[in-house]
C-alpha cells in the first residue's frame, strides 16, 4: 500500500454557508447531509472557510492551480459561458501547472468526475491539464437529464468523447467516481476531484424528468425550483457521497484517504446563507462563506472545528506538500499549506486574504477580524467577528484602519494582471430582480 495519501476533493455547486446539519441545517424537515455531517464529526470542520471566488468558474482557476484566480485570463470571466466555445483564450491554459499535473508527474493517478468549467474543447480541457480520466460536463450549468447546456448543447463527455447516457447527473457522476476508485490499486495514490452541479439549477431531483422535459432545450434560472426540491438535490448529492466513502472502505484506503468537501462559492436563490448577508457574485461574507468540512484519519483528529480563515487555493498547496510535491519556481502557489492546522485546529496565523471583482467594481481584504470592502464606488469597514452580517460599517469611525485597508489593498492588486476591459460579467435576474450568474 502508498505510504503517500490519496485525495478526494468534492465541490458542491453554489452551496449555502448553512445548508447543511453540520452548519446549522436549513430548516428543512429532513436530515438533508448525513453523510456530508459524518465527514466533519470524524475529521474537522472549519467555520471561516472563504471561497476564492463568489462565482464558479474563477474558483475553479484557483483551486487547479493554487494561484490567485486574477493571474489567468480565463478567469476574468464572471463566469466563463456556454458562448465561449470555441475559444482559444478563454480557459485554462494546458501548460500551466495543475493540482492534476503536478501529482501526476509525481506518480499519482488522476481523475475528474462531474464539472469541469475551465474553458472548452479543443483548445481546453480535463484531460489536457493533468487528469488520466474525465467524466462529466465542460459548461457552467447542464440539465440533469437531458445533459445539455444552457444554450441547448449536448454537454456529457467520456474523456474526449461525447457520451449519450441515461440516468440524473449527480448520480451518474457519483457511480463514475465509486467505479474509479473501485479499480485503482492501493499500492500507487490517487486523486480524485468529484465537481459536482448540486445544487446548482436547473431546479431538478430525481424525479423530475417531466421538468426536464418541459423547460428543454434551454434551461433556465429563474424558471421552476422550490426549497424542498433544494433540499432534495443537496440529499442526493449527499448519498453519493457516502457511497464514495464506503468504496474506500472497501479498499482499504480510508485510513490515509484525505477527503475535502467545500463548495466553489457562496449560495444564491434558495439556499441559506445565515447568518451572512449576500450571496453568489457578491464579496459580502454570504458570496464568500462556504462550508468545508474534511476527514484523514491518519492525520486528523476527529471532531475538531476551526476558525482559522482560508481559501480555496490553500487546500491545493496542502494537498501537494502531503504529497511530498515541491512548489514550481515557474508557477509559484499563492495557497498555503494548512498542515499545521490539520494537526491543531486552533492555530490562527496572521494572513490577509484579498479579492476582486469587475461586477459592481467590488474589492475585499480580510485581515484577522476586519474586512476592507468597497463595492459600488463606497467603502466599508466591518469587524466581522462581531458583525457577521456586515451590517456596522466602522469606515468613520476608524479612518486610519480604513486607509490603512485601502492602501494594502491597492498594493496587492498592483501585483496582479489588470481585468481586461473586454472581460464579461454575466447575470441574470431572479424574482426579486437581484443580480445572479449564470455560470
Amino acid at each position: 500500500m502508498s505510504a503517500r495519501p490519496n485525495f478526494i476533493f468534492i465541490l458542491a455547486d453554489d452551496l449555502g454557508s448553512a445548508d447543511l446539519g453540520c452548519y446549522g441545517g436549513a430548516g428543512a424537515p429532513f436530515d438533508v447531509s448525513p453523510n456530508i455531517d459524518r465527514l466533519a464529526r470524524e475529521g474537522l470542520r472549519f467555520t471561516h472557510a472563504l471561497a476564492n471566488s463568489p462565482v464558479c468558474s474563477p474558483t475553479r482557476f484557483a483551486l487547479l492551480t493554487g494561484r490567485y484566480q486574477y493571474r489567468f485570463r480565463g478567469a476574468a470571466e464572471e463566469p466563463l459561458g456556454t458562448a465561449e466555445r470555441g475559444s482559444s483564450v478563454l480557459g485554462l491554459p494546458p501548460e500551466i501547472p495543475t493540482l492534476a499535473s503536478r501529482l501526476r508527474a509525481a506518480g499519482y493517478r488522476t481523475a475528474l468526475t462531474g464539472k469541469w468549467h475551465l474553458g472548452f474543447p479543443p483548445a481546453f480541457g480535463p484531460r489536457q491539464s493533468g487528469y488520466d480520466y474525465f467524466f462529466g460536463a465542460t459548461a457552467g450549468a447542464v440539465d440533469y437529464f437531458t445533459h445539455k447546456d444552457s444554450r441547448g448543447v449536448h454537454d456529457l463527455w467520456e474523456n474526449e468523447t461525447a457520451v449519450h447516457e441515461d440516468g440524473y447527473f449527480t448520480d451518474l457522476v457519483s457511480d463514475r467516481a465509486v467505479d474509479w476508485i473501485a479499480g485503482q490499486s492501493p499500492a500507487q495514490p490517487f486523486l480524485l476531484s468529484v465537481h459536482y452541479t448540486a445544487p446548482h439549477w436547473p431546479w431538478e431531483t430525481r424525479e423530475d424528468r417531466a421538468e426536464a422535459e418541459r423547460i428543454s432545450p434551454r434551461i433556465s434560472h429563474n424558471d421552476g425550483g422550490s426549497l424542498a426540491k433544494y433540499w432534495r438535490m443537496i440529499h442526493h448529492m449527499d448519498e453519493g457521497i457516502g457511497r464514495i466513502l464506503a468504496a474506500l472502505e472497501a479498499q482499504g484506503v480510508a485510513e490515509n484517504t484525505l477527503v475535502i468537501f467545500t463548495s466553489d462559492n457562496g449560495g444564491e436563490r434558495f439556499s441559506n446563507n445565515w447568518p451572512f448577508v449576500g450571496g453568489k457574485m457578491d464579496l459580502l461574507e454570504g458570496g464568500l462563506r462556504v462550508p468545508l468540512a474534511m476527514r484523514w484519519p491518519a492525520r486528523i483528529r476527529p471532531g475538531g472545528v476551526s476558525a482559522t480563515p482560508n481559501l480555496t487555493m490553500d487546500w491545493t498547496a496542502t494537498m501537494l506538500a502531503a504529497a511530498g510535491v515541491a512548489d514550481d519556481p515557474a508557477a509559484p502557489l499563492d495557497g498555503i499549506d494548512m498542515a499545521a492546522v490539520l494537526a491543531d485546529p486552533a492555530l490562527d496565523p496572521p494572513r490577509k486574504l484579498y479579492w476582486r471583482m469587475k461586477h459592481r467594481q467590488q474589492r475585499a481584504l480580510r485581515d484577522g477580524c476586519w474586512k476592507y470592502l468597497a463595492m459600488d464606488g463606497n467603502e466599508y469597514l466591518f469587524d466581522v467577528e462581531t458583525d457577521a452580517r456586515e451590517r456596522a460599517n466602522l469606515a468613520r469611525r476608524q479612518p486610519g484602519r480604513l486607509a490603512a485597508m485601502r492602501a494594502d489593498w491597492e498594493a496587492w492588486a498592483a501585483t496582479m494582471p489588470g481585468i481586461p476591459p473586454e472581460a464579461q460579467v454575466h447575470l441574470v435576474y431572479g424574482p426579486a430582480d437581484m443580480p445572479r450568474a449564470t455560470g
